[in-house]
């Protein structure tokens, strides 16, 4: 998996957020798999994408189309791109506790916990 990741300015999320949805690029078709839009919580006027391909050949063929793009639409949409590739090195996915109190899976059965309580244990769903 290969991440597309592009930063730039905006001079107005609406604007860019139209020509974006309008897919110029052909995203599916091109071998995005998956897109997500960011924005700096202090900085609306600032937009971050992450476009997921499978292949890194088709991520550096996405970012020779968007080059050529840019070079139309620069200062109209969009101000000052930048592309850039990257790998993922590692994740983690961290599940969120209930606030019961810590909880073990029972192994062998899927859905059942043991909810461990001030001097007894109960099963719950």
């Amino acid at each position: 998996m290969t991440t597309l990741r592009i930063e730039h300015p905006v001079p107005n999320f609406e604007g860019w957020k139209k020509a974006f949805d309008s897919d110029p690029m052909h995203r599916e078709a091109s071998g995005v798999r998956r897109y997500r839009i960011l924005r700096p919580v202090d900085d609306p006027e600032f937009v971050t994408v992450d476009l997921e391909f499978e292949a890194l050949g088709e991520a550096e063929a996405f970012r020779a189309g968007l080059e050529e793009l840019w070079r139309r639409v620069e200062g109209t949409v969009m101000q000052s791109p930048r592309a850039q590739l990257l790998e993922p090195v590692e994740s983690k996915e961290y599940v969120r506790r209930s606030s019961l109190g810590p909880c073990a899976t029972i192994k062998g059965l899927p859905n059942m916990r043991v909810q461990r309580e001030a001097g007894s244990a109960g099963l719950g769903p």
